[in-house]
């Protein structure tokens, strides 16, 4: 793609500089400064501060292609993590004034804020066949008010970042102490629901989880015990658990995998029902024997067709990934359930001979439809089987 312009345009106060050159003159959102990253995209139309604080976005700044950003606001209940985790956002136009009764603050100010750097008034579908064609580039957004920007310095930095591929994120992105977490799923009429005298109970390893997927288990009656990534297999079995969740989280499921995958096969060979979803699902791939790639655009948003191969029933789903399972890898004792049907990618697994399973998506949505809310109920049932 040739380079436009080096020169601001008027009214520019902000610009997005792509590896290979690309320069995307537009307005200046959130915080001032710059940041470094893998330039992705998400096609929801809901749910940008979900999205905007999923964990599994470390490293990475969000083109989102719906163009209305902001008519919602912001409060402190759609959160998926205390504060936000991705780099920075990208849109058409510029931050939607709020109107919703649920509103607490301004989109604009809300990234302000948490040192959030956006940019507005881009070509969204030009950046994003871009990123479709040629794969998910690495980028800098700078927000400058004065207009001043060195774009060749900017290039340079966009060359230079390591990219996600090799990177272990999950550390970062994980609590470093364990919790307990009793908080149920949201209604309409009283908020947050809490969790007594539970029936269950999970351990959850944090590989930078998102809170909904915590509230599904808790609503399901479980209680969940967090605990932080490099937690060893022996401490959570000392805990006793029913089942094991495998969180979602950012980066190379490989490079978190080095010491995360040798405490899943232990897990595993427990015997005990383990659930995986996103990442968790990756290094339980790894655990099995299986390997996983880096994908050239990844799926992010909340229109993706996945069908349950078990069931024969097609559900709409959440995802947020930029690496898989290579499906053509997983060994005799590990059965493909779940498949992309806009890929064909692998998008579920289970051990033949355990109760054990992973998806690639995530059934917890926020954003995102409810079709896969069963597979809680599924992790549920193989914990009530065992104690059976």
């Amino acid at each position: 793609m040739s380079a436009p312009t080096h020169t601001p345009p008027p009214g520019a106060s902000a610009v997005l500089v792509l590896a290979d050159g690309s320069v995307f003159w537009g307005r200046g959102v959130g915080a001032r400064g710059e940041v470094v990253g893998e330039v992705c995209f998400n096609t929801s139309i809901t749910g940008y501060q979900e999205i905007m604080t999923d964990p599994s976005y470390a490293g990475q700044m969000i083109t989102f292609t719906f163009p209305h950003i902001g008519n919602v606001g912001t409060n402190d209940e759609d959160i998926e993590n205390a504060k936000p985790v991705a780099l920075g956002c990208i849109l058409r136009q510029d931050i939607t004034e709020p109107s919703n009764y649920r509103a607490q603050k301004h989109f604009n100010d809300w990234l302000a804020e948490h040192g959030r750097i956006g940019i507005a008034g881009v070509d969204t579908r030009r950046l994003t066949k871009r990123i479709r064609t040629e794969g998910a580039p690495n980028g800098v957004i700078c927000h400058s008010e004065d207009g001043s920007f060195d774009i060749e310095a900017l290039i340079a930095k966009a060359n230079d970042w390591p990219g996600l591929e090799g990177m272990d994120l999950a550390k970062d992105n994980s609590c470093t102490t364990g919790y307990d977490w009793d908080e149920a799923l949201w209604t309409r009429e009283g908020g947050y629901g809490k969790v007594g005298n539970a029936k269950h109970h999970v351990v959850a390893i944090d590989y930078g989880v998102k809170r909904n997927i915590l509230r599904n288990l808790a609503s399901l009656d479980c209680k969940v015990s967090v605990v932080p990534a490099t937690t060893s297999a022996d401490e959570i079995l000392a805990m006793n658990p029913d089942g094991i969740f495998l969180s979602n989280g950012p980066g190379d499921p490989a490079a978190t995998g080095e010491y995360a995958v040798p405490t899943i096969k232990t897990l595993i060979d427990s015997g005990k029902p383990v659930f995986g979803i996103c990442l968790g699902h990756q290094m339980m791939a790894l655990a099995l024997g299986a390997k996983t790639m880096k994908m050239d655009v990844g799926h992010r948003g909340a229109n993706h067709p996945v069908k349950d191969t078990t069931t024969g029933v097609v559900e709409i789903t959440s995802q947020n990934h930029g690496f898989v399972v290579d499906k053509d890898s997983l060994p005799a004792n590990v059965e493909a359930t779940h498949f992309s049907l806009f890929d064909g990618s692998l998008a579920g697994l289970r051990l033949k001979d355990k109760p054990v399973f992973a998806v690639q998506y995530h059934p917890e949505a926020s954003p995102g439809p409810h079709d896969s809310h069963y597979l809680f109920k599924r992790f549920v049932g193989l914990i009530e089987d065992a104690k059976a």
